[in-house]
């Protein structure tokens, strides 16, 4: 099989290239809107990556939302997102959006040892639940919260109410086969010590996997098989593709919004 054409997403996707240009766009009039209800580039560590960008609901938060976004580790970064908070802050749900040190210039496990940082640094700002999202590469990052091995404290594990890895990345072997291996570095320790499929869930943990039906069929697989290797429930959202299936998260009563927040 070829890998680079098997976890291509762009060339399969009609208007493809006009995604991430309306992505920015969106973001930045989102944030124009939040006004004092956004504090952006709140930090959660010290290197020049480890922020976040908030997004408060008018009244008290019923809780907090962490969106880890998506590229493949090696690209965009929260600023390209901010509108996908729309949904979760109408439902009275604060959220959080992180960036993360990218490759070259950090490797996975870095990257994972961040994203607890950022979901530890949310937690903080409330004694309500917290839940954990992420698209892609971003959802092989959410997974890595509900792993036993994660990096959290065990007070902030128990935080985290929910889990929902969008479209993840959970078995890294694959990715040692493309180009971009070439920027990520991943080796067979790595693909073993941070693919979630193949590391025990915590205790306790509740997730849900959600994937688009009309993704690459390496991207169903890898839904499917964390699903499996975790016995945990994953979605296959009708008719929807790797850069349209996050598009639920503006709307507060879409779908995906509801497996984030409902009952919780």
């Amino acid at each position: 099989m070829d890998m680079d054409r098997a976890y291509e997403n762009r060339a399969f996707i009609p208007a493809g290239d006009s995604y991430a240009p309306s992505w920015t766009a969106a973001a930045a009039a989102f944030r124009d809107r939040a006004g004092r209800h956004g504090v952006l580039g709140r930090r959660y560590g010290p290197d020049p990556r480890q922020a976040m960008d908030l997004f408060r609901p008018a009244g008290a938060p019923r809780g907090i939302v962490v969106f880890v976004h998506g590229g493949y580790w090696h690209l965009f970064g929260r600023e390209t997102w901010s509108h996908l908070a729309a949904g979760p802050l109408a439902r009275g749900w604060a959220v959080a959006m992180p960036s993360y040190t990218l490759a070259p210039a950090a490797r996975i496990a870095a990257m994972t040892a961040e994203i607890a940082a950022a979901v530890t640094a949310a937690a903080e700002l409330s004694d309500r639940p917290v839940v954990v999202t992420g698209h892609s590469a971003g959802g092989h990052l959410a997974a890595r919260m509900a792993c036993a091995d994660a990096p959290l404290a065990p007070e902030v594990a128990a935080r985290i109410a929910r889990v929902v890895p969008i479209s993840p990345v959970a078995e890294l072997e694959p990715l040692m086969a493309t180009a971009m291996n070439a920027t990520l570095g991943i080796d067979a320790a790595e693909a073993a010590a941070e693919s979630p499929a193949r590391l025990p869930l915590r205790a306790g943990a509740a997730v849900t996997v959600w994937v688009g039906g009309q993704e690459r069929p390496a991207f169903l697989w890898q839904a499917r098989t964390l699903s499996e290797a975790w016995a945990c429930p994953w979605h296959v959202a009708p008719g929807q593709h790797h850069f349209d299936v996050i598009e639920g998260l503006t709307e507060p009563e879409s779908p995906l919004t509801r497996a984030l927040l409902d009952g919780l």
